[in-house]
């Protein structure tokens, strides 16, 4: 395993930009520093949905320093308070990333693609050694759901310097609204400068790309796979829902960030919300439907596992992760 040396990593305007879309340069904690012995997280965990395998991978995690534009209408002692009634360090906000894995037939599905290594220092671990460690070949993806545009889940598609395709024999199947939206000419006017970047690396890459396929909202993707139309992280966010027999599973996406401030506190709104008002009413539209119908769910910023159940918490939720 590769580790960084103890010192501070910090993007530039450019790079912070395209990444995160946030407003001045964000600084990330190398490696050796963020993580201290026996604080990182497994590299895979596997369950069964149905007659289904999901294999969760762990691609890293960015160790975010406070911010107190980071939650709109929170405070960074409320955000500090919340993780640590979750058992988490309040020394940072530990965003990880978590791919899921469908086994399903002859298909292997990804959701999401990862960083790519793109991104923070502490990520990039999808390729590198959480396949392998999973008994997964990259080259057994014949399938990758995009839930939305976002870096964190697209760059892993594509090379860092050239942009080629990382799976240029998968089928990339990604959501239609999400799709128009990005490569639409006209975007840059609905976005902030901070995203003009990453709708400018859209634009050179997935137009040209003749295995994208777009599918609608709430339609069949795959035998046993629906899309669910979850917008406001962006305008064409997507969740899916997999059934296997009397089994399902949700792929949210970014319908949450981390579980400790926004299940718990589904009225928080983060930055990364395009629509932080839609965002929200997204959040307790579909925490209600998995709670109703005893959906199992898995999170892209809910570490490992990754998976669980949220259940109805007072005026909030609580995500309580399977045990595998």
């Amino acid at each position: 395993m590769t580790v960084l040396s103890r010192r501070t990593f910090v993007l530039s305007a450019t790079a912070a930009a395209a990444a995160f879309g946030l407003k001045g340069p964000l600084a990330f904690i190398g490696r050796a520093e963020a993580m201290g012995p026996g604080s990182e997280l497994p590299r895979f965990a596997k369950f069964k949905v149905g007659e289904l395998e999901v294999i969760q991978l762990y691609d890293g995690v960015w160790q975010k320093p406070h911010d107190p534009n980071f939650i709109k209408n929170a405070t960074v002692e409320e955000t500090k308070k919340a993780l640590r009634e979750a058992g988490l360090t309040d020394a940072h906000v530990p965003i990880t990333f978590t791919v899921t894995v469908v086994r399903m037939g002859d298909r292997t599905i990804m959701f999401d693609a990862g960083t790519g290594g793109q991104m923070a220092p502490t990520a990039g671990l999808l390729m590198k050694e959480s396949m392998e460690a999973a008994g997964l070949d990259p080259k057994s993806i014949n399938t990758i759901v995009v839930t939305h545009f976002h870096p964190d889940h697209i760059f892993g598609l594509m090379a860092k310097d050239t942009n080629a395709q990382i799976f240029p024999n998968a089928e990339i199947v990604v959501p239609a609204t999400e799709y128009k939206y990005w490569t639409d000419a006209g975007v840059f006017s609905s976005l902030p400068e901070a995203r003009h970047g990453l709708a400018k690396r859209v634009q050179a890459t997935f137009p040209s790309w003749s295995n994208i396929r777009q599918v609608e909202e709430d339609s069949e993707v795959l035998p046993g796979i629906r899309s669910v139309a979850s917008y406001g992280h962006t305008p064409g966010h997507t969740s899916y829902l997999i059934s296997s027999g009397n089994d399902q599973l949700m792929v949210l996406g970014d319908v949450s960030n981390l579980p400790a401030l926004f299940v718990r506190n589904p009225g928080w709104h983060a930055a990364f919300d395009q629509d932080a008002e839609m965002a929200e009413a997204t959040r307790r539209r579909i925490y209600d439907r998995v709670v109703a119908d005893g959906i199992t769910v898995t999170g892209y910023h809910f570490g490992m596992p990754g998976a669980g159940k949220i259940e109805k918490d007072g005026s909030g939720y609580a995500f309580n992760p399977i045990t595998v």
